[in-house]
């Protein structure tokens, strides 16, 4: 396996049933793929999208299937070269992998750590204003009595602490979501919009306090059922989100704003839900002046289960009949400074952030202005063209994502 293949597939990856997306150049569309050893097999026609795929109650059955027959392979460095190496520029027409699912709708959840909840008070606290963070953790911190860690969210103990921190006057919207009955759920970006990995993610030109958060990505079919993970960048606009919660799609929803991949990775004897649960998600950031940014989520310190999370996203209250994409949130909220003193963390184009697992791989993807980008054209219409087309239908497709 060259090195390229070994930074994206996960350490175990010959166990692992890792199901991805590719552009193909021949067909100028987007073809479902499984990894198999050195090579990515073609699923399109045994299943057209993964979202149909993990519609199945066997997903691995079709997979068998396609290793057996006669579908189209692609070696695998050829396809990874860029996914590996985010600092090669992007071609709309090249082979590449894509964001490894397609018709799910990208939801998030927030402030599901203790730490990273903390963190959202004092952008409130701070109005999006960066230069007054220092200041406004350490009132944060002693309003709070130093830590919140252990408070179990909707508890009577957290309607406890909730009074406490009413009479002082610091109970924040934040700490609702945070540590009451309710998590926070939002959609995070539009069906066929999140980028895969070599692809850029984008910083707009209206924010000057930003960050990468490194989050594993529950996969949830149609029926509520968590079928694999992957890892994502839910790209935050820590000014923007600072200044209302009610600016939460200007500070979350941009193009580039949603990173997935490498790849799903489904759940069998070789990797379960429970292993999940479990994950370590590493992040490093490195950029072009020579600064490194280094930080891990712990997945078991969620505040709440997985379970919580997807219940309130998906039951009779809401449905999503192609599946969905669920970031479960970060633990990670960086606040060291990379220039002046006081003036923390941001993006700077030409950072490389690499969000890494050693049982789901390695995505990695540059930093550019969002304006730099390449426009997002390639929506559900042009998927239902590119799938009519393969049919056998007449239809114009155009490029894609």
């Amino acid at each position: 396996m060259t090195i390229m293949e070994s930074a994206l597939l996960p350490d175990d990856a010959a166990e692992a049933l890792l199901i991805g997306r590719l552009f193909d150049p021949e067909t100028a569309g987007p073809r479902p793929v499984v990894v198999a050893g050195s090579f990515l097999v073609d699923l399109f026609g045994h299943t057209p999208t993964v979202s149909a795929l993990l519609e199945l109650d066997d997903p691995e059955a079709v997979v068998r299937q396609a290793l057996a027959g006669d579908a189209r392979r692609w070696p695998l460095a050829d396809v990874v070269r860029t996914a590996a190496d985010a600092t090669v520029p992007e071609d709309a027409t090249a082979l590449r992998l894509l964001a490894p699912v397609d018709l799910q709708a990208v939801k998030a959840c927030g402030v599901t750590f203790v730490d990273s909840m903390i963190e959202r008070v004092i952008e409130e606290r701070c109005g999006g204003d960066f230069t007054r963070a220092d200041r406004m953790r350490a009132q944060v911190l002693q309003a709070i009595g130093g830590s919140l860690t252990g408070v179990k969210p909707g508890s009577p103990e957290a309607a406890r602490v909730k009074d406490v921190l009413i009479f002082q006057g610091v109970w924040s919207q934040y700490l609702e979501v945070g540590i009451g009955p309710d998590p926070e759920v939002f959609t995070k970006a539009p069906v066929l919009s999140a980028v895969g990995p070599g692809e850029r993610i984008g910083i707009p030109a209206f924010s000057a306090w930003n960050n990468p958060e490194p989050e594993l990505v529950l996969v949830v079919d149609s029926g509520g059922r968590i079928r694999g993970c992957t890892l994502g960048n839910d790209v935050n606009l820590r000014d923007v989100e600072g200044r209302s919660a009610l600016l939460l799609g200007m500070a979350k929803d941009n193009n580039g704003s949603a990173a997935l991949g490498p790849f799903v990775r489904l759940f069998t004897d070789s990797y379960t839900l429970d292993d999940a649960r479990s994950e370590s998600i590493r992040l490093t950031v490195s950029g072009q002046d020579g600064y490194t940014l280094t930080g891990t989520n712990s997945v078991g310190r969620l505040s709440r289960p997985f379970e919580e999370l997807v219940g309130a996203a998906y039951g009779t209250h809401h449905q999503y009949p192609d599946g969905f994409v669920l970031f479960t949130g970060t633990l990670f909220a960086p606040n060291e400074d990379r220039d002046a003193p006081g003036m923390g963390f941001t993006h700077k184009p030409g950072d490389v952030v690499g969000i890494s697992s050693a049982r789901l791989g390695t995505l990695t993807n540059m930093v550019a202005p969002t304006e730099d980008l390449l426009p997002w054209t390639f929506g559900i219409g042009d998927l239902v063209r590119y799938l009519l087309t393969q049919s056998g239908v007449e239809s114009t497709p155009r490029g894609t994502r």
